[in-house]
């Protein structure tokens, strides 16, 4: 007697359910991280494993692999199993950007070997100068590079290859000085650099440097948003100084390639749900990132999308991760 269509409808939705509840108590989810502790990719990742662990009743794991630009960090989820329980949390930077900018160097596809979980956030970069420089505003930052190019030409970021570097060589391009990027092992190494005056500008995510402006240990003097930061609204943007950047960089979750699609679209929907919930929404609103609501397939078109955009700007730049 062969099955009705009802009977195989109900025998395949079982099948999903117990996939992904095999997956839920299959034991601890870990969620890699490619830079170290204490900058806002870390911050986000804790909120997110903090929710996911309420709301799966399941332990999971933030575990932090620096190195290579978050290079690392791609390719330990890359070795991993296929199961769920071993994420990749990741800026833009790794996947859309670096196949261009490393191209032939990199040890991974980004379309290949993992499978879009979610986009978490999009956040604000910008530009903060070392109090020591004498100047309040791009025009006389501009100036004062010029003034003495082979001292004052110099700016750092936390990841070689990042947005915030190749921010930092448009800029350059765009105003026409030289810049020679200096590249830290983070976060908070970058941070201390330009709080001690060890480099003269830093190209960084807004929401890190925060605590420097407030302790008056360096200013921020440009963001790259479409609008101002909610964080920083005295600090006007790229474009309303006369220059032609912005820049929407993002965070997101990724599975190694051959996870189910059931397991992925469970993962969507809990990242989601912990996204919007108000204690959360609140925290990330004051850090003034924004929240995308939208599925593995919508999430996977926007990665391919910005691919393509970063694969001109990266050309027509010339841009190299070693500059």
């Amino acid at each position: 007697m062969q099955p009705t269509l009802r009977t195989r409808a109900l025998a395949f939705a079982i099948g999903i359910f117990l996939s992904a509840s095999a997956w839920a108590q299959s034991g601890p989810i870990k969620i890699i991280v490619g830079y170290p502790p204490g900058a806002t990719s870390d911050l986000l990742t804790r909120l997110v494993a903090d929710g996911m662990s309420k709301r799966l009743n399941q332990t999971v794991i933030v575990e932090n692999r620096a190195g290579a630009g978050g290079q690392l960090g791609n390719l330990a989820v890359k070795a991993a199993a296929a199961d769920g329980n071993t994420l990749l949390m990741t800026p833009v930077a790794t996947m859309s950007i670096f196949p261009h900018s490393y191209a032939g160097q990199l040890k991974y596809d980004p379309f290949k070997d993992f499978a879009p979980v979610a986009h978490l956030t999009n956040f604000q970069i910008g530009l903060g100068l070392a109090n020591k420089v004498p100047a309040n505003n791009l025009k006389e930052y501009v100036a004062w590079v010029k003034s003495n190019p082979a001292q004052n030409g110099f700016f750092g970021s936390a990841a070689p290859g990042s947005l915030p570097h190749f921010l930092g060589l448009m800029f350059a391009k765009n105003a026409g000085i030289g810049l020679e990027h200096v590249s830290y092992r983070g976060t908070a190494p970058a941070m201390q650099a330009l709080a001690g005056g060890e480099i003269p500008a830093l190209s960084t995510v807004a929401s890190d440097i925060q605590s420097l402006v407030e302790g008056k240990k360096a200013k921020l003097i440009a963001v790259a948003g479409e609008k101002r930061s909610i964080r920083f609204p005295d600090v006007p943007t790229f474009k309303e100084q006369g220059f032609d950047l912005v820049a929407s960089p993002w965070y997101a979750l990724f599975a190694p390639a051959g996870t189910p699609a059931a397991v992925i679209d469970s993962l969507n929907k809990e990242v989601n749900a912990i996204l919007a919930a108000p204690e959360i929404k609140s925290r990330l609103d004051a850090d003034n990132v924004s929240v995308p609501k939208n599925t593995p397939a919508e999430f996977a078109d926007y990665v391919k999308a910005e691919a393509a955009k970063f694969e001109k700007l990266v050309k027509d730049a010339n841009l190299k991760a070693e500059q």
